[in-house]
């Protein structure tokens, strides 16, 4: 095996936080893969759904298959936070974005509130292209750690000039974003827009060199790979909000681009744009909204998100077969929801085909004479609830807490259990890949059990370059520019 690294080397190495660059396996390429609140029960409840509708939907007889992130499972990760054992999506990323623990809430700082240089920043002053592909807002917590550095996660419109470059000391260090959150790139005279300033980011985007898209025919445009529009850099915004959930965007598939369809983009743009290059990219993808139906105890959403996610491994997957120069590495930031399945049957499932946000949403909007025709006709069936009796549809009018009602009666008639609305401590899962003798590298280094602020360390000694070179030119440009908290907090957005 070229260049073999042992385990008790490799974690010598990663525990000490040491880059011995020449033991390494090389890649000219590197993806990180967040499923954002997921937890090994996020997968067995995806597998387990599968599974029973691949086998004539028979519970009494199950056949177990293994979904794409199952066949790469290397090992597992510590979450908690400086000051907390249950972590927030901030310092986890910070962990494993950085390499730095810190507090809840923290992005891309230490616990002095000091900026840390990110792997993906790492991979810019090295001359890699880089990318930022999510379902959340492109400036929620996790992508935000990659490219921005504020001492308290609600500081939006901050996190979104970091982003871009406009004051960011390093400017832009993006070359692909994607997600949601379009409204904080919008001047506040754009009456869709959620700043509190006239800061137009996209027009500063533009005079970057940015192609903009806000809008499914905007990627379209770019996903037909013509030579202009595939070129980099490109910031593509599809919602003023998150992303919608899969199973909702799969009714109205022409209102937002799929998490699959946008990294397929993203990887062709960055294979393109670095094929003649030494250097290669660094890309990271998060599967955003398994966590946001964890902390609503939807189990819809967190079932279908998990299924895209593992949608998305098997391309990967693929993508890295056919490029053998690419490894890619997955953790999720922390479990959310605390689930777990007893007396679990999934089938129950099949019959939604809403979240329980979309469902709350077409109530709020109804604006008829007869709510409760609309409830038993539209909502019910819509949640896979069609069948429930009178008596229950009266006590769900008089309850008036439609979300958490509808959530509570379908997670019980498939054995879904939730124990809470946040996070948990739980470890996570760490999956890994790569081609020939790197995937057994890969292997061999990183099988175990890690702190979620070593995984960087071993995307360092891939890609031979260094966070703490980053760290060092934030900090020489002193603290002014550093988001600080935000006590105002005039971010509309639900944040977890």
């Amino acid at each position: 095996m070229k260049y073999a690294l042992s385990f008790t080397i490799a974690g010598a190495l990663l525990a000490q936080g040491a880059s011995a660059l020449w033991l390494l396996p090389t890649a000219r390429n590197f993806i990180y893969i967040v499923p954002d609140g997921y937890g090994q029960a996020s997968q067995t409840m995806a597998r387990d759904y599968v599974s029973l509708l691949q086998n004539g939907e028979n519970p009494k007889a199950p056949v177990s298959i293994q979904l794409p992130a199952d066949q790469i499972v290397i090992g597992n990760v510590r979450t908690q936070a400086s000051n907390n054992l249950v972590t927030d999506s901030a310092a986890s990323a910070t962990a494993f974005g950085c390499g730095v623990k810190t507090y809840n809430n923290a992005i891309a700082v230490d616990d002095d509130g000091q900026p840390v240089g990110s792997i993906l920043e790492a991979a810019k002053m090295e001359g890699f292209k880089t990318g930022l592909v999510v379902t959340s807002t492109i400036n929620h917590a996790t992508p935000a750690c990659y490219a921005a550095h504020v001492a308290d996660r609600n500081s939006y419109e901050k996190i979104a000039e970091h982003e871009i470059g406009y004051s960011h000391p390093l400017g832009p260090q993006v070359d692909i974003l994607m997600g949601g959150g379009r409204c904080y790139f919008k001047p506040k005279s754009d009456p869709t827009s959620c700043r509190t300033d006239e800061i137009d980011l996209f027009d500063y985007a533009k005079g970057k060199g940015y192609r903009v898209m806000q809008d499914r025919k905007a990627f379209d445009e770019l996903k037909k790979g013509t030579a202009k529009a595939a070129d980099l850099p490109y910031i593509g915004l599809f919602n003023d909000d998150q992303m919608m959930y899969e199973i909702d965007r799969k009714q109205n598939p022409q209102q937002e681009p799929s998490l699959l369809e946008m990294v397929e983009t993203a990887l062709t743009s960055l294979d393109r744009a670095t094929k003649w290059s030494f250097k290669g990219f660094f890309l990271m993808i998060e599967a955003s909204r398994i966590d946001h139906a964890g902390h609503s105890n939807d189990p819809v959403g967190h079932l279908h998100d998990t299924i895209m996610y593992n949608d998305v491994m098997k391309f990967v997957r693929e993508w890295i077969d056919k490029h053998p120069d690419t490894m890619m590495l997955s953790a999720a930031d922390h479990e959310c929801g605390g689930l777990t399945l007893n007396g679990f049957n999934p089938l129950p499932l099949k019959g939604a085909s809403m979240t329980i946000e979309h469902a709350e949403s077409l109530w709020k909007a109804f604006n008829g004479t007869d709510k409760r025709a609309f409830l038993k006709d539209t909502i019910l069936p819509g949640y896979g609830l069609g069948d429930l009796a009178d008596t229950e549809i009266d006590l769900i009018l008089k309850n008036d807490k439609l979300a958490s009602d509808l959530s509570s009666r379908l997670s019980k008639k498939a054995g879904v259990n939730w124990s809470t609305g946040g996070h948990t401590a739980s470890d996570v899962t760490l999956f890994g890949y790569g081609a020939g003798w790197r995937g057994g590298n890969l292997k061999a280094d990183m099988a175990g059990n890690w702190d979620n602020t070593q995984l960087p360390g071993y995307i360092e000694g891939v890609l031979k370059i260094k966070m703490s070179k980053v760290t060092e030119k934030l900090r020489q440009a002193g603290s002014a520019w550093v988001g600080k908290r935000d006590v105002n907090n005039h971010g509309h957005l639900h944040e977890h």
